[in-house]
């Protein structure tokens, strides 16, 4: 008697990249790039034990689902934000952001949400349309909305706007087959809402970081009331690891052995550019 069984297995792989492009680039500015990959392998058996089958059929989706996942492109699949980042005016209504569909031929489902600073969901933003579906060549302008919650009025507060898009699939031709791929990207920019009448400018603030030497750390001082990121900093020749330091706050860096007397660094601004900056370590 012909036995028939069909497997299904689904795996998800997570991953974040830093990327920093250079300011003569399209910028991403740190563009936490969250990748979830799920694959649907399906396994017609004749005469086969299920024990024999699990295994192969286990092994087959783990090594596609890599396979996958390391020809990701950055660009989410041809889905792209407007900007790198988001400055909320603290007295603002909305804010607003592009996205666009540059393939020739995906259409995606695209679903929008804000984040708060520790990875949670937040009602604090409501974004609109929240769900809805781009077509090749589509161009869509996504709407933040303020739900009225109370911020800080005194220096920046991190949130983050998440992206997901997921592409469109032949379920016809997904289930004739003996397998498919399903790739959902997920992008993730951070999201500033700013009060009005910070001090110092923005575009000064950088200028006012201070770095101390302590043993074989090097402390950075943010006394400014901004999120400051440095990227492809260096001390002594040698390259020290990007960071985001928070308002009124420091974070520490290991310094290189040949450490030098200063750290060049540069500076993601508002509009996602570098600007280049060095400082002494003190």
């Amino acid at each position: 008697m012909k036995v028939l069984f069909r497997g299904i297995y689904r795996a998800t792989l997570h991953i974040r990249w830093f990327i920093s492009l250079s300011a003569n680039k399209r910028i991403y500015e740190i563009c936490e790039i969250f990748t979830s990959v799920s694959f649907a392998y399906y396994l017609e058996v004749n005469k086969m034990k299920f024990a024999n089958t699990v295994p192969n059929a286990v092994l087959v989706s783990a090594l596609l689902c890599l396979a996958v996942l390391f020809s990701l492109p950055a660009d989410a699949g041809g889905i792209s934000l407007g900007r790198s980042r988001v400055v909320y005016p603290a007295d603002a209504q909305q804010a607003t952001i592009s996205l666009s569909n540059k393939s020739d031929a995906s259409t995606y489902l695209m679903q929008s949400w804000v984040e708060t600073a520790d990875g949670k969901k937040t009602s604090d933003f409501i974004v609109t349309p929240p769900l809805y579906t781009s077509a090749p060549g589509n161009e869509n302008m996504l709407r933040i909305v303020s739900a009225g919650a109370q911020h800080a009025t005194d220096k920046e507060s991190l949130y983050y706007l998440n992206v997901k898009a997921i592409p469109s699939v032949d379920k016809k031709a997904l289930l004739q087959g003996s397998g498919g791929v399903v790739v959902a990207t997920r992008m993730q920019i951070k999201l500033f809402v700013r009060p009005q009448g910070l001090t110092p400018a923005r575009e000064q603030a950088a200028s006012a970081l201070e770095f101390t030497r302590k043993g074989t750390q090097v402390v950075i001082n943010n006394p400014t009331p901004y999120y400051l990121t440095l990227t492809d900093m260096k001390a002594g020749g040698q390259s020290l690891k990007d960071v985001m330091v928070a308002p009124r706050s420091s974070e520490s860096q290991t310094l290189p052995a040949s450490n030098g007397s200063s750290v060049t660094w540069n500076s993601i601004n508002d509009y996602g550019g570098l600007d280049k900056g060095q400082s002494p370590i003190n």
